[in-house]
Parts: structure tokens; C-alpha cells; sequence
């Protein structure tokens, strides 16, 4: 049975917190981080329909948008060996890996060259989370870490993140393309219950 009341929590925690701080990313990003670990931590309130893989790629949920679109959570569900393209994000976000695992690779654009350079990557595990924005790095490609299995994480926007325009990034012809990424759900899940 799924915990619906914990994914409510979640909802009104976070929306006191973007009352109370506003749009400060330093603060959303210490007290925020941890209102989505203790989500993660917890592996029984995502309904099933928004756990589900598609063969051909990845999926993303919405799962709340505040009203003001002042922030949005979506969960990303990734099938075997499924990536991103390379993109940017334009906003403050933090990703919660929930179930199994992404890989994370960073770049950067050179400002005198305009060329993609490739910044490190790193591995996420259940439990943690990532940030991103244009202050903190916001250009990356993701990845599910597992070649066998589904991983699920559980990201939180700084806008309606489905209907931003943002960028995708091509390493080998420097093209850079806008795209609204929508959402694949037609509704949201019933937090009510």
C-alpha cells in the first residue's frame, strides 16, 4: 500500500520552504536536500503508474507543480541502459535517486572556443542527491547506471520544469538546440488519496 501522506509532507514542507526563503538557492539547496533525502529514504508512497519504464526511453512524471510554478517534482524513470542527451536545465534542481542508480556526467561550455568540455563524472547510489543550476554546474548528461534493471529518481525544479525552455548540447558539432522537455503523464497523481 502505497504512503500517499508522506509524498503530501513532502509537498507542504516544501512549499513553507520556498515561502519562507523565496528563490535563495543556497538555502533551498541545504534544507530542501534535506526534506528529498528523507523521500528517498522512503520507498512506499510513489504510485506505480509513475514508476514505469518505457522500452524506448526514459520517462518523466510529474508528480506536483505549485500553483505559482515556483517549484515542480517530477519522478524519471529509467530502463535499462536508457540516457539523456545533453542538456541544461536554466533553474535550480536537485535529483534523489530512489531506486537503483545514474551515472552523471559534467561539462562546461569554453567561453572563448564555445566548444563542450567534458567536466568528470560521478555515480549516484540510492540516497543521493544531486544539485544543479547555472551557479553550481548545470550542463550534464544522466544515465541509468544499471544495464539490467530500472532506476527511479525523484527530481525537484525551481520552475515547472516541463514547459522550460532549455538546451541540448551537441559534443561534436558545438550545436546548441532549445527543447521543452512536457512531461509524459496526461495527470497527476492523487496525493489525497
Amino acid at each position: 500500500m502505497q504512503n500517499l501522506t508522506r509524498f503530501r509532507s513532502f509537498i507542504q514542507d516544501f512549499t513553507r520552504l520556498i515561502d519562507i526563503v523565496g528563490n535563495d538557492e543556497k538555502k533551498i539547496f541545504v534544507a530542501g536536500k534535506a526534506l528529498l533525502q528523507n523521500l528517498i529514504n522512503h520507498d512506499d508512497w510513489l504510485p506505480e503508474e509513475f514508476s514505469e519504464a518505457s522500452s524506448d526511453q526514459y520517462q518523466q512524471f510529474l508528480l506536483h507543480c505549485d500553483p505559482h510554478e515556483r517549484f515542480s517534482v517530477a519522478s524519471f524513470v529509467w530502463g535499462a541502459g536508457q540516457l539523456t542527451p545533453i542538456h541544461d536545465h536554466t533553474v535550480w534542481g536537485m535529483v534523489g535517486v530512489m531506486r537503483g542508480g545514474e551515472v552523471c556526467e559534467e561539462f562546461s561550455v569554453d567561453q572563448a572556443s564555445g566548444e563542450l568540455v567534458a567536466a568528470g563524472q560521478h555515480a549516484l547510489h540510492v540516497g543521493d542527491v544531486d544539485l544543479v543550476s547555472p551557479t553550481v554546474g548545470d550542463i550534464h548528461r544522466v544515465s541509468n547506471a544499471l544495464s539490467d534493471d530500472v532506476s527511479i529518481s525523484i527530481h525537484v525544479y525551481g520552475a515547472n520544469i516541463g514547459m522550460v525552455d532549455r538546451h541540448t548540447y551537441d559534443q561534436n558539432s558545438k550545436k546548441v538546440q532549445s527543447f521543452i522537455s512536457g512531461y509524459t503523464n496526461p495527470v497527476l497523481p492523487n496525493i489525497w488519496g
